[in-house]
């Protein structure tokens, strides 16, 4: 079924469907800068080298856990047009608190902490002059199902760099 979204042709989330994203897990989150833009790192010898942008990424990223004590952080990596990182939500957050929410967006969820980020992020960002700076809608997230697993997507993150020509989300016109 489509879906629209300021009366734009949208595609079906690729969110688990029942899943609580509330939930006590841990999730493997990619956030991509609007049009691939390589504004938040360089990749030298595969070695990731961020820019001041990407600093911003990296200090938004590592307070999440001040601001919301159920979380934590494994794994991350600013890169030059994305960000990939680990989050555990590591008590749930679900309908035991009180809070009634029905539908949209809900509080404390992998969706609302990555919505935070990305617009603390993206003030700071324009507050230094880059007025246009902005990321995609939408973001990636993965349920991490398992220890073997968590340890593939935590090799892959750290490796990231050095893979930087085989990213999917890589560009040449650095």
């Amino acid at each position: 079924m489509a879906h629209y979204y300021k009366n734009k042709y949208r595609v079906e989330s690729a969110r688990l469907a029942g899943w609580d994203y509330r939930a006590s897990a841990h999730y493997f989150i990619t956030i991509c800068t609007e049009g691939q833009r390589c504004s938040l790192a360089r990749i030298i010898n595969g070695v990731a080298f961020v820019s001041p942008l990407g600093m911003i990424v990296a200090e938004e990223w590592w307070r999440t856990p001040y601001a919301r004590p159920y979380v934590k952080l494994d794994a991350w990596q600013v890169m030059p047009n994305h960000f990939h990182g680990i989050l555990i939500i590591t008590e749930p957050q679900g309908a035991e608190d009180g809070r009634q929410q029905t539908s949209g967006l809900k509080a404390d969820s992998v969706g609302s902490i990555v919505g935070q980020v990305k617009s603390l992020c993206t003030k700071r960002i324009r507050n230094l002059g880059e007025a246009d700076f902005q990321w995609q809608e939408r973001f990636h997230d993965h349920i991490i199902r398992d220890e073997a697993e968590l340890k593939r997507i935590r090799a892959y993150i750290i490796g990231n760099p050095g893979k930087w020509h085989e990213d999917r989300y890589y560009r040449d016109d650095l």
